[in-house]
């Protein structure tokens, strides 16, 4: 019997989950926002954590592979069903089961989109401040698959730093709990982590206990624009040495700025080779007062603008011009390679100035902005497909980008995850030993090698 045939069995003795095998469907949850796809024999819509149970046991008994997804905004192609088989949609289970002010804990399905999260705890005096980009549309099972951060990630950290419990479902249809809801737990390993970040290949995560802390009454903000890199990253060093710690510190290089320019018509971005938004947030009084000094230290390195929002709706109105980069470099009809790598933080400049040489070097525009708290910088390699020769500078620039990051004492990605698209480089970041250590985790928890098969392990 086929798997579509052993499938569709299942789908007739398990009404907690839909299933739907038509090819609409299926198309639709062939990939992520990467540019690859395949096409699963079918795709379920599991309704709680025993329909995933038994869809999971009965998969590892036949054999048959399962892609974990969430709500598909990936970048690395990592929950592409590379095997085809089954997609297992965690869409439907979204619901937030509890909003605790006491325990300062969330407890939510992975189906959850991260925004409404956020709106609903803030609305209660709270605060879950992991922020991706894509926090409109992507879910809180994407965030812990990929341990996903943002730009509120240099003061408060990334997805990890807000798992305090996970209820798992592994390969073999075992419900799990591991971790809790007390902020501090030393009841055996700490497995809630090992899930976090696993890009599926460990266990589907069915429930999340997060860890709220209370909300910052007040933010300020600014957006500088610079002449030159070189003065913008200086800035950045500055702000650290003087005993800042800004709640987000984001930066961008010309091209970024041009193009953001071009799209949004913002006034900031005229005339400048580079850019940044930093944020303070706290009380009113000591937040303002904190920004007015910092604000000191960036007139050292001669802006050429800058403008300040105080308040959450005026600060938020800067921010979208933040999260128009990424659409402001698709709109100039090249494919954008988004490749979030990671350099100590005492290495920005380095970073800046490596890039415009990967640029002369292989004769294709290059894109960078990011998260400078953390040196997690966003390098986009820029690439018309239709000129002979780019994709085999694209590749050879991409060496060359993955070596010299790791030269640096960096990694290959951030929080966008191994998947497919850094799977060429998986064998240059990670050493034998450690590679072992991988496969002999993944074969414990899933010794059939049904969970996202294909990916890095």
């Amino acid at each position: 019997m086929n798997v579509s045939k052993r499938l569709r069995t299942l789908s007739k003795n398990l009404s907690a989950a839909e299933f739907r095998f038509d090819a609409a469907t299926c198309q639709a949850h062939a990939g992520d926002k990467w540019y690859a796809a395949k096409i699963p024999d079918a795709v379920a819509f599991p309704k709680n954590a025993e329909a995933v149970s038994r869809i999971l046991k009965f998969a590892t008994r036949h054999k048959i592979p399962v892609t974990a997804r969430g709500a598909g905004y990936g970048y690395v192609g990592g929950c592409v069903p590379e095997r085809g088989g089954l997609v297992l949609s965690l869409a439907r289970l979204n619901k937030i089961i509890e909003i605790n002010p006491a325990d300062f804990v969330a407890v939510v399905q992975p189906g959850v989109i991260t925004q409404q999260l956020q709106e609903r705890v803030e609305k209660r005096g709270l605060y879950y401040p992991p922020d991706p980009a894509s926090r409109a549309h992507c879910s809180i099972g994407g965030n812990i698959a990929t341990n996903a951060g943002g730009p509120r990630s240099l003061k408060y950290g990334v997805t990890a730093d807000y798992v305090l419990g996970l209820q798992v479902v592994l390969a073999d249809g075992t419900i799990t709990q591991v971790g809790g809801r007390t902020h501090k737990n030393k009841t055996g390993f700490n497995l809630a982590q090992l899930f976090v970040g696993s890009e599926g290949l460990l266990g589907v995560v069915t429930e999340a206990t997060m860890k709220l802390i209370p909300l910052p009454p007040h933010r300020v903000c600014l957006s500088v624009g610079f002449k030159t890199v070189r003065d913008m990253t200086r800035a950045v060093g500055a702000i650290f040495a003087e005993g800042f710690l800004p709640s987000a510190l984001e930066v961008a290089d010309g091209y970024t700025v041009a193009a953001a320019m071009k799209r949004t018509g913002a006034a900031v971005f005229r005339g400048c080779s580079a850019h940044m938004f930093v944020e303070i947030d706290g009380h009113a009084r000591s937040a303002r007062l904190e920004m007015d000094e910092l604000r000191r230290v960036l007139l050292r390195f001669n802006p050429k603008a800058i403008e300040r929002a105080d308040g959450h709706d005026d600060c938020e109105r800067l921010w979208q011009l933040r999260r128009e980069f990424s659409y402001a470099l698709r709109d100039t009809g090249l494919t954008k390679m988004n490749e979030d790598i990671v350099i100590p933080r005492g290495s920005i400049e380095k970073l800046f100035e490596f890039s415009a040489r990967l640029h002369k070097k292989h004769g294709l525009a290059i894109a960078s902005f990011g998260h400078a708290g953390d040196g997690n910088i966003h390098v986009n390699i820029m690439l018309d497909e239709s000129i002979p020769g780019n994709l085999r500078r694209r590749d050879a620039a991409l060496d060359d980008l993955f070596e010299g990051v790791l030269a640096m004492g960096g990694v290959i990605t951030g929080e966008h995850g191994i998947g497919l698209a850094k799977l060429p480089w998986w064998k240059m970041a990670a050493s034998p030993a450690l590679r072992k250590l991988h496969a002999d985790i993944k074969r414990a928890v899933d010794p059939a090698g049904i969970l996202n098969p294909g990916k890095f392990v």
